[in-house]
């Protein structure tokens, strides 16, 4: 038989369970409504800034009902793992992909679009930086290593996320973006296709050169030409090179 809480708990439970749903629980005995509502406020308010921060093109194509009855349910329903407020928005974005069940009226690419906003959050943040001394920014991006910026994400969508805007029309259509912090440690972010998509994945991994990743992708499209292929190729790590997407090749020893 477990023991009874005891009354001061009982309070705080009645207390924070009141702030995280006004509508579902009644307010502690002897707290005035007025007071309490300072209380409800203060903390939805401070819920609401950490995430208007991270995700404003959400809360502008959602509406203002639309986007509170959504931070509401955030509230109510999760549990946050982390005390800082910088992490509020990455808890939202697992509450989004493992609680919350959207209805009609929300869009089918909310989730996408609210993963596309923390992508930037979480990029501009990061404390990766590029390890210089084993780079060579002039290499040969053939036949050697290409070293991809160590702050960049490489994402697949199923519809343009980086085109939604409140009142435009979208449909569905598989989209490709490149997204990094530049040397002016602006985010930058842009559209690829398929193939340098697979490519930037085949160069995240220890084993491929640039000739080697480009042929396995010919093989795996069975493109006619491996020349052509090769040379496009090229072109594509040249202009990531450019952009600051690539940061040129692996040398085989680190610099004195």
């Amino acid at each position: 038989m477990s023991t009874p809480l005891p009354e001061f708990q009982r309070f705080q439970y009645q207390f924070t369970a009141h702030i995280r749903d006004p509508k579902e629980n009644a307010r502690p005995i002897g707290i005035e409504a007025r007071r309490m509502k300072v209380y409800s406020e203060l903390v939805y308010n401070g819920i609401e800034h950490s995430l208007l921060i991270c995700f404003p093109v959400l809360r502008k194509v959602l509406g203002k009902r639309r986007w509170a009855r959504l931070v509401r349910a955030f509230l109510v329903k999760h549990r946050c793992h982390s005390p800082f407020f910088r992490q509020i928005p990455d808890e939202f974005l697992q509450f989004l992909q493992a609680t919350w069940v959207a209805t009609t009226d929300y869009p089918k690419f909310m989730l996408e679009l609210a993963h596309y906003e923390w992508m930037e959050l979480v990029l501009s943040i990061s404390t990766h930086t590029p390890d210089w001394h084993r780079i060579d920014p002039a290499g040969d991006l053939l036949k050697q290593r290409p070293v991809l910026n160590p702050v960049l994400a490489n994402l697949h969508y199923n519809w343009p996320v980086h085109r939604i805007a409140p009142h435009t029309q979208v449909t569905p259509k598989e989209t490709y973006l490149l997204v990094f912090r530049d040397v002016d440690e602006q985010i930058q972010f842009i559209e690829i296709n398929a193939f340098t998509a697979r490519l930037l994945n085949l160069l995240e991994t220890a084993e491929f050169t640039g000739q080697t990743a480009l042929e396995r992708i010919a093989e795996e499209s069975r493109y006619p030409s491996l020349d052509v292929l090769i040379m496009g190729g090229l072109a594509v790590m040249q202009d990531l090179c450019m952009r600051g997407a690539l940061l040129g090749v692996l040398c085989d020893k680190a610099h004195p």
